[in-house]
């Protein structure tokens, strides 16, 4: 019998704090959709897929090696990816900084032989909602703003729930 190899669904995001959580919720309000669980919600920087437990050393090391400079998002905005119906916040602004570092990720992760998916071209985005048919019609009340510390190696558990590894602050 040969035995299952243990794989971990991962990907690295940023990893908003309790209060930034709560303003991320209050922009669902208006979204109409599967509303992503408040503990999931994130803001995702390459996504890596199913991975080896092997793997999981040589993310740590690129986790650490990857500069990410603190600084803030303003999520101004609402957006819609139409072919997988997902709602999300995003920055009409979008700082260089923020994608310096995502380039940064994905070099490195290429260089060590791993395939991130972005989709396309980065957009920075927190998805509200799956399954949604629009995008709310506009923007109202107040921006969040999410002081950015650090990058974290997440792991997609069977149940649904998402779980931080290691952060990099």
């Amino acid at each position: 019998m040969i035995a299952k190899q243990a794989v971990h669904k991962l990907f690295f995001a940023l990893w908003p704090d309790e209060g930034v959580r709560q303003g991320l919720v209050r922009l669902q309000s208006p979204v109409r959709g599967r509303l992503i669980p408040p503990e999931n919600l994130h803001l995702t920087m390459a996504f890596l897929g199913q991975q080896p437990a092997e793997a999981l050393p040589v993310l740590l090391d690129i986790l650490q090696a990857t500069h990410m400079p603190q600084l803030q998002l303003t999520l101004d905005c609402y957006g819609y990816f139409k072919r997988p119906h997902i709602a999300w916040a995003g920055m009409s602004l979008v700082p260089e900084a923020l994608l310096a570092a995502q380039g940064e990720l994905m070099a490195r992760l290429e260089a060590a032989g791993f395939s991130a998916a972005t989709h396309g071209e980065f957009k920075p985005h927190v998805t509200l909602a799956r399954e949604a048919k629009e995008a709310p019609a506009g923007f109202s009340g107040e921006p969040v703003v999410w002081e950015v510390r650090g990058l974290a190696l997440v792991e997609s558990m069977p149940d649904g729930r998402y779980v931080p590894l290691a952060e990099n602050r």
